[in-house]
């Protein structure tokens, strides 16, 4: 009997690897594919993606049979989660700027008119989703399972940051170079604090800021 759950609890584990690698990536691929920039498409793709995002939480706790603190999803120090991810926003902001600069350097200029969704109200619905989904997906259950499977947190955080990446493509070489050093940044503090719910407050600052809160103000985007 306990084989044959250690099994079933494998065969989850590997849908859930699936789901979090390959699952954003996908659904973004069939909305370029159906209506690039449409505002109906876009709309639903990123409620898609959360609705996706509620199925890989399912796998964890109805599937797998394991607490969401497994994927270092925890709601006991939420003070300290918020402030630890405003500080680590902060960062990734510095961390951003030296990379734009040096990609503007190298003639590999990012996001030169280029926009999220083609409304405000869409920008924000992608933003939180993106702190939401990509964060659970990427940080939290792909890392932890690929960590468990392999014992080498090394692989773990070498195909995530790679995967988070590689999924930025749209950007082109810069946007895909951009991700990297920001998804190494919030990886490295995942692996540090295990606090998924840090890493979705400072993803989701970082791309709330520039995108909502600047272009409400009157400035840019």
């Amino acid at each position: 009997m306990e084989q044959q759950a250690g099994v079933a609890t494998k065969r989850w584990t590997a849908i859930g690897l699936v789901v979090a690698l390959f699952g954003i990536p996908a659904i973004a691929a069939i909305a370029r594919l159906t209506g690039p920039g449409d505002p109906t498409v876009t709309t639903l793709r990123e409620l898609a993606i959360l609705a996706l995002t509620v199925v890989l939480l399912l796998i964890v706790t109805k599937g797998e049979r394991l607490p969401l603190s497994s994927i270092g999803l925890r709601f006991d120090r939420i003070g300290r989660s918020v402030f630890q991810g405003f500080i680590l926003s902060i960062v990734l902001v510095l961390a951003a700027v030296g990379a734009l600069a040096a990609l503007a350097a190298l003639g590999l200029p990012y996001g030169s008119g280029a926009k999220i969704a083609p409304s405000l109200a869409l920008v924000t619905l992608t933003v939180i989703r993106a702190g939401i989904a990509e964060e659970i997906f990427f940080r939290g259950f792909a890392l932890e399972r690929i960590e468990a499977l392999t014992g080498s947190k090394v692989a773990a955080v070498v195909i995530t940051v790679a995967a988070f990446a590689g999924f930025h493509f749209s950007g082109g070489l810069a946007g895909v170079l951009l991700a990297f050093v920001l998804g190494l940044i919030l990886t490295l503090y995942y692996v540090w604090k295990r606090d998924l719910l840090a890493a979705i407050v400072a993803h989701f600052l970082v791309d709330f800021v520039p995108n909502v809160v600047l272009p409400l103000l009157g400035g840019e985007g």
